[in-house]
């Protein structure tokens, strides 16, 4: 299916799109893309179906193309006190804040958002494999966090974010077992099955 340029009749419209928010470890971060109407891809599509080399493509090429676009990441302690869905959206509205141009519309990708300024909005399901300022949302948001995880790894890297980025993996979970958790690690979230404690 091919996705589709707009959703409103609004000439600019932002999408954005969050990364991370399964995690155990790191921070969600979200994207907000503004799309010329005359934007084409062939590749672009949502990040998870896409593989990370053509994501890595992508990546300069949204940021080249688009009229403006930010990305903007809520962290670890933040994500603990206020929640992943409320994190997830002040991410979002993070990202949209950073814009260089103000949007007149906003499509998020999912069912949740609370509004943003007076900008209209609407929530789409599956809004990421139906129009492109939402994919390439997701694309800057996956690649950015994904940059973040490479980095954080160096630091500790029996936990092999560099490879699971965090999500819970067998083996970032057989990694917490034996080593405990760090600072960048949800203390919020089940970290480990019922069967395990840990000593946070």
């Amino acid at each position: 299916m091919e996705l589709k340029i707009q959703f409103s009749t609004h000439n600019i419209e932002c999408g954005t799109d969050e990364a991370g928010r399964g995690c155990l470890a790191g921070p969600v971060t979200a994207a907000a893309v503004i799309l010329p109407i005359t934007f084409k891809n062939l590749i672009l599509n949502d990040s998870k179906q896409l593989s990370e080399k053509n994501r890595v493509i992508l990546k300069p090429i949204i940021e080249h193309e688009s009229v403006s676009f930010g990305v903007y990441h809520i962290f670890e302690q933040e994500i603990d006190t206020i929640n992943i869905l409320n994190a997830s959206i002040k991410a979002m509205h993070g990202a949209i804040s950073t814009l260089k141009t103000i949007p007149e519309y906003i499509i998020v990708d999912g069912n949740r958002f609370k509004p943003y300024e007076k900008i209209p909005h609407s929530t789409i399901i599956k809004g990421d494999s139906k129009y492109l300022s939402i994919a390439a949302a997701s694309v800057l948001a996956k690649t950015y966090r994904d940059d973040y995880m490479e980095k954080i790894h160096e630091e500790f890297p029996m936990y092999n974010w560099k490879q699971n980025k965090g999500y819970p993996t067998k083996e970032h979970r057989a990694a917490i077992k034996k080593y405990g958790v760090t600072k960048y690690h949800r203390k919020s979230f089940r970290l480990l099955p019922e069967q395990y404690k840990l000593d946070i």
